[in-house]
């Protein structure tokens, strides 16, 4: 016969298997300290020797690890699949960063798309309050904490997808995208026209997200990022132009 008998699980195993699917689903974020061990071992109603065994069993696996004095952290590994090196390489050189811009083309607009079909009502609350934390910012000068949010507004929309691979391949990439957004605002910035029209292409894919409209927010996703590159394109040919003007001022000197 084809049955075995049932042999309960091991409290630690249970532990392991609710942390693992935590940090899958993006829950738990790299470099997020875990509660203290007394904390956790309460809210997981189970004891702290289980506790210890399964929390150890989760850094030997890579996912957890422990600092000195600081607690028990998540890996940092799961979020950082770039050296800082290639992330400066990425961010500096042409050809790297319009690569960049067309793989979250691609990318985001899927997510949209995803998110929109899929997405919990909760999942589209986020995404809506963080665009209006985006339009409360939108009076300050240009600042750390506005690119901040526009990376975060992104990161949402592929959370909101449920795609645990294309979550943790945005992880991946979340710094890449941070520098990215910086840098891509800075250019806009220097109009007050690029920051408004931002703004707008943010409402737009707010707007079909919430209309839950998959077509309309792939294709507000990649207005957004066309337009992104553009500037950049104009930035660029700006730049060179201003080289040569420079070179041209010294000689009648």
């Amino acid at each position: 016969m084809p049955f075995q008998s049932i042999e309960a699980e091991k409290l630690s195993k249970s532990v392991v298997r609710q942390i693992e699917q935590l940090i899958l689903r993006g829950i738990l974020r790299p470099g997020e300290r875990l509660p203290a061990e007394r904390d956790l071992a309460e809210k997981l109603a189970v004891s702290r020797p289980s506790l210890r065994e399964a929390l150890g069993e989760l850094q030997s696996a890579g996912l957890l690890i422990a600092r000195a004095n600081a607690g028990i952290f998540v890996a940092e590994v799961l979020g950082s699949a770039f050296s800082p090196a290639l992330m400066r390489l990425f961010a500096t050189h042409d050809e790297a960063v319009y690569d960049y811009l067309a793989f979250r083309k691609d990318l985001e607009g899927l997510a949209a798309e995803r998110t929109a079909l899929e997405g919990s009502d909760t999942d589209l609350q986020v995404i809506d309050a963080i665009y209006q934390k985006m339009v409360a910012s939108k009076s300050n000068r240009p600042s750390d904490e506005q690119a901040r949010l526009d990376a975060q507004f992104h990161m949402s929309i592929c959370e909101a997808g449920h795609n645990v691979v294309m979550l943790h391949m945005m992880r991946s990439m979340y710094e890449l995208l941070e520098i990215g957004v910086f840098y891509n605002r800075q250019a806009t910035f220097r109009q007050r026209s690029g920051r408004d029209q931002l703004l707008e292409q943010h409402r737009e894919i707010n707007a079909a997200l919430q209309a839950r409209d998959p077509h309309g927010a792939k294709q507000a996703v990649h207005k957004h990022l066309d337009f992104v590159a553009g500037v950049l394109q104009a930035q660029d040919r700006a730049d060179r132009n201003e080289k040569i003007s420079k070179l041209r001022f010294l000689h009648i000197q």
